[in-house]
C-alpha cells in the first residue's frame, strides 16, 4: 500500500516552539547550519553555523514559514534581509534557560563541504545517533553568541540559573 507523502513537521515544530517560547516571555533562538542557501550575514558565521534571535521585538517581518524562514534583523546597528531555509536549521530553543528541540542533520548538511570537527563533538562517529544534538548543546551551553541577531550591538548575559555551575542545556523529547 502506497502511503501519501507527507510534509515534514520540522516547520510545525519550529513554529510550537517559537509560540512557546513567546508565550512564555523566553527569546527563541535558531541555530542554523550555513551554506550558500542560508543568506545571513557571512561575518557572524562561525565554524559553518549561526545563532539567529528570532523574537519578535529583535526582528521585523517575521515569516516562519513551511519551506523558508524570513525577518530582517540588526546585526551591528545595520538592517539586514535574512532567508533561512527550514531544512538547515539544527535547533530552536530558548535562550534563557535552553529548552527546545535539536533536529537531526540531513545527509547534505553533513556532507556540505565543512569540516567535520565543525560538525560534531569530538570523538562522536558521523553517522553515531545524538551526534547533531549533541553539537547542538554544545552550542546552546556555549558563551560565545556572536551570531545572534539583535537591536543593539552587544547582546545582554543571559541569565544563569540557580546552582553551583549550572549551565543551559537542551532538554531532549523522545
Amino acid at each position: 500500500m502506497n502511503l501519501p507523502e507527507t510534509s515534514s513537521t520540522r516547520p510545525y515544530l519550529i513554529r510550537a516552539i517559537h509560540e512557546w517560547c513567546t508565550d512564555n516571555g523566553f527569546t527563541p533562538y535558531l541555530a542554523v547550519r550555513v551554506d550558500s542557501t542560508v543568506d545571513v550575514p557571512r561575518e557572524y558565521v562561525k565554524d559553518g553555523e549561526i545563532v539567529l534571535n528570532v523574537s519578535y521585538d529583535a526582528t521585523g517581518g517575521l515569516q516562519l514559514g513551511n519551506d523558508l524562514i524570513t525577518f530582517k534583523a540588526r546585526f551591528g546597528g545595520r538592517a539586514r534581509d535574512i532567508v533561512v531555509p527550514v531544512e538547515r536549521v539544527m535547533a530552536i530553543y530558548a535562550r534563557e534557560n535552553g529548552q527546545g528541540m535539536a533536529f537531526p542533520l540531513s545527509a547534505d548538511m553533513q556532507d556540505d563541504g565543512l569540516a567535520a570537527d565543525a560538525l560534531h563533538t569530538p570523538g562522536a562517529a558521523p553517522d553515531k545517533p545524538g551526534a547533531s544534538a549533541d553539537r547542538v548543546i554544545q552550542l546552546v551551553s556555549s558563551d560565545a553568541r556572536d551570531g545572534e541577531a539583535q537591536d543593539t550591538d552587544e547582546p545582554p548575559e543571559p541569565p544563569r540559573p540557580a546552582g553551583a555551575g549550572a549551565r543551559p542545556a537542551l532538554k531532549r523529547i523522545k
